[in-house]
């Protein structure tokens, strides 16, 4: 076991889970040999987050409420344009929008089914306790031609998501040796970068680092230029933002021998599921995890920290290192949800009374610090925001 592994307090659910894939991709790829616990952890540690039951650690922008039909409901909200769409949710003008217990009444006054149906229409990153993932955890969605690349070629990785699962994978395709550069929106930036800068620097550490003005077609056309000459694209956006972008990602994969594409949702990459919003909590509610803890004996609450997010990014990486070797350009989905279900029952599998017992843990633990993990010190630098854009977009690079 790495250095990294927790020195006290409660196991972190499914950490041993992370464990063995990263155990694999170290072997397979040539990765440093990282913890399960680490990466589930080490924001959670380090910004001295509680384990808090309902209400999700660090700022609490997650809160699970229980409904009028005996159910319980996850509700995210981390953006102003959320709150303005609760008196939607709830059919009330009247709702302060800033107050939680309000919120927390006016939950209770609907059933889950209606509250999750309205949620996502609206798109609000909503989840229930007793949902089935609607997406597989990950599905190859379509396939292009193959590449075959020399021997000591350097993977190009265009990582275009945004807060932790995402960046995490293009961190460990990084860690694997590949040239990563994080793409930026000139009006809308990553918001862990002002909101978790400590975390944005281990994430993202390594990476070059360019801005693009979306509302720009030449900007875009030269970031579409960089794209095609990439190896591996992550992205974390609905099918509908994503085209708004001026990026399609089939037609791409369809022209770009090799090209293995990484689209990161909430709950599915197609259909319904791909508009619908998902954030790391309410994914792991949507998971299975809530469920699973309540019947290990632990009561509701969330599991670990932001819990689909880490998850998620471990096996994007995976998957994403196992693609590119193949040479095979492809697209391939992951759903937060369907990961987090998909964890949990491969653990459950492997050693269903330890995990029982770390789920119980964890429930008995409310009140508790989080467990505490090594830090894992910078060991790269940390671009400036657009510091590279005019390396990587020449002369359209903007002002």
């Amino acid at each position: 076991m790495p250095a990294e592994h927790i020195t006290q307090g409660p196991e972190i659910p499914l950490a041993r889970w992370a464990d063995r894939q990263l155990q694999a991709m170290a072997e397979a790829h040539g990765l440093p040999r990282l913890a399960g616990a680490t990466l589930m952890g080490e924001r959670a540690a380090g910004g001295g987050y509680m384990i808090s039951g309902t209400t999700s650690a660090g700022l609490g922008g997650s809160r699970l409420m229980p409904t009028r039909d005996g159910n319980w409901f996850a509700l995210t909200l981390i953006r102003d344009v959320d709150r303005e769409l609760l008196p939607a949710l709830f059919g009330d003008d009247t709702i302060d929008t800033r107050d939680w217990n309000a919120i927390a009444a006016a939950v209770l006054r609907h059933d889950v089914r209606d509250l999750v149906e309205t949620g996502r229409t609206l798109g609000l990153p909503v989840a229930r306790m007793d949902e089935i993932p609607a997406f597989p955890a990950l599905e190859v969605m379509l396939r292009g031609e193959n590449r075959k690349r020399a021997a000591l070629h350097q993977a190009l990785v265009v990582d275009l998501s945004a807060i932790w699962a995402g960046p995490l994978a293009g961190h460990l395709f990084w860690q694997a040796g590949m040239e990563v550069v994080k793409v930026e929106s000139l009006t809308r930036p990553d918001l862990i970068r002002r909101d978790d800068p400590a975390t944005f620097d281990r994430i993202n550490q390594g990476k070059a680092s360019i801005l693009v003005d979306f509302a720009d077609d030449a900007q875009k056309a030269a970031l579409v230029a960089l794209i095609r000459r990439a190896d591996i694209v992550i992205e974390s956006s609905r099918p509908r933002a994503l085209r708004h972008l001026g990026i399609d990602a089939e037609t791409l994969i369809r022209q770009t021998p090799g090209l293995v594409w990484l689209s990161i949702t909430g709950h599915g990459a197609s259909g319904e599921a791909a508009d619908w919003v998902g954030i790391g909590n309410d994914c792991g509610v949507a998971g299975g995890l809530t469920r699973a803890m309540a019947e290990a004996g632990g009561g509701i609450g969330y599991v670990a920290d932001a819990v689909a997010d880490p998850l998620t990014g471990i096996v994007a990486a995976r998957e994403g290192l196992a693609a590119y070797e193949s040479g095979v350009a492809q697209r391939i989905g992951l759903s937060m949800s369907a990961i987090c279900a998909m964890a949990l029952a491969e653990e459950r599998a492997h050693n269903r009374a330890m995990i029982d017992a770390e789920l119980r843990g964890w429930g008995q633990a409310v009140g508790h610090l989080f467990p505490i993990v090594g830090t894992r010190p910078l060991k790269a630098a940390v671009r400036p925001i657009g510091a590279d854009t005019a390396r990587y977009l020449g002369a359209l690079a903007p002002c």
